[in-house]
């Protein structure tokens, strides 16, 4: 066994960022479907890993906690990415999609409950590979496991969970690109071609990146996520659990938000490259690190019911985004985009949608309306849509 440290953790991570960016752009299929580059670096990555295991028994373990770090760091520059002023452009857009998704929460849990039935699974699995593990991730299908394990006799209730999050968040990534290119020329869509307001892009225009700038945003992003781990504690006193990345987000929506209309002479790094990098390095790095490290070996005993409930999932999804959120968003360009983040939220993750909808802006334009709901449907609202969902579903099981 081969246990990294977490330096060379983020090395090898470093070296699957480099390898996705150069599979895809020398595999057409991959660039032309708009994969996110640590979705391929990184399955080939968990690929590698996997053939070690099974030809000579040889196990790579990683240490993950740099990971963690990157995704608050990541959801605190969308938090102070997110002006009110912005919110008030896309305000209908987003109450329409954040009444999609916790529809599409309940929907999820009904697929989940039928497949189960139909394999002869515990109706309790369904949920759990329901909103539990795809629309909540690894780390919501980690913190209800022993709540199913214990209450509902799903001894590998982590195990399933785990699964269907490892899946899901690989679909998730595989499947926006396309679906999103599919709309795209359906429709004859188009977007503006303009890097500075994409959160991700060519940082080579406009502003200068410099180090007054990134330290500037060094400060602001920490004390941003100092305050949203504080006010994290303050909910667990009162029963409310919430993960920290959840309060980062909204401690970063907070400040931009109040600093720079108290202080109007502030470098506040709202909208700047700086914050965009610092953005784009954290959402690479934990993606990368998250499939680089998959065991995909525990896997094959649930294979079998698992690759039915993600098939059932898959279709439902699919069916859902492209007739109800994108017809319901609008039908334009901007719907197209949303449509590609909403499956990597549904399947996956919020850093997932991000990802495909940075692959889809950076080929056909940017979409300032998706990068401000997607994110904050997904990061935000969806967490504590789903907790109250998932018990009341277990409730009525």
């Amino acid at each position: 066994m081969l246990e990294l440290s977490q330096r060379q953790t983020i090395i090898i991570a470093i070296f699957v960022l480099f390898l996705g960016k150069f599979l895809n752009k020398h595999i057409s299929f991959l660039k032309e479907f708009n994969i996110p580059e640590p979705v391929t670096g990184g399955m080939v990555a968990s690929l590698i890993t996997g053939a070690l295991y099974l030809m000579f028994d040889y196990v790579v373990a990683f240490e993950l906690n740099a990971r963690d770090q990157f995704l608050l760091i990541f959801f605190t520059t969308i938090g102070l990415s997110a002006r009110f002023t912005s919110l008030k452009q896309g305000g209908r857009g987003l109450l329409i999609l954040l009444v999609l998704a916790i529809i599409y929460l309940v929907l999820q849990n009904l697929t989940g409950i039928a497949v189960s039935q139909f394999t002869g699974l515990p109706s309790a699995a369904g949920v759990l590979g329901g909103s539990v593990s795809l629309s909540g991730g690894h780390g919501t299908a980690i913190a209800w496991a022993p709540i199913f394990s214990s209450r509902y006799g799903i001894e590998n209730a982590m195990e399933i969970g785990i699964a269907c999050a490892t899946f899901g968040l690989v679909l998730g990534g595989v499947l926006g690109g396309p679906i999103a290119q599919f709309l795209i020329k359906r429709h004859q869509l188009s977007g503006q071609q303009a890097s500075a307001v994409a959160i991700s892009g060519d940082y080579s225009q406009g502003e200068k990146i410099s180090v007054e700038t990134i330290l500037n945003c060094v400060l602001v992003i920490s004390i941003a996520i100092g305050l949203g781990l504080q006010l994290n504690r303050l909910l667990a006193s009162f029963g409310l659990a919430l993960p920290e990345f959840v309060t980062a987000l909204f401690a970063g929506i907070v400040l931009t938000n109040s600093v720079p209309v108290i202080i109007k002479s502030i470098n506040w790094p709202t909208g700047t490259h700086s914050l965009n990098l610092i953005s784009d390095v954290s959402l690479g790095l934990f993606l990368a690190m998250s499939l680089m490290s998959l065991q995909l070996w525990t896997l094959t005993a649930l294979a079998g019911p698992i690759l039915v409930l993600l098939f059932a999932q898959v279709v439902v999804i699919t069916l859902f985004v492209m007739f109800v959120v994108f017809r319901l968003m609008g039908k334009d360009y901007d719907a197209a985009v949303i449509a590609s983040g909403y499956i990597g939220l549904g399947l996956g993750a919020t850093p997932t949608a991000i990802a495909n909808m940075n692959a889809v802006t950076d080929k056909f334009g940017v979409s300032a309306k998706a990068f401000i709901i997607v994110p904050l449907v997904g990061a935000f609202f969806i967490d504590i849509a789903n907790a109250l969902i998932i018990q009341f579903m277990l409730n009525q099981i």
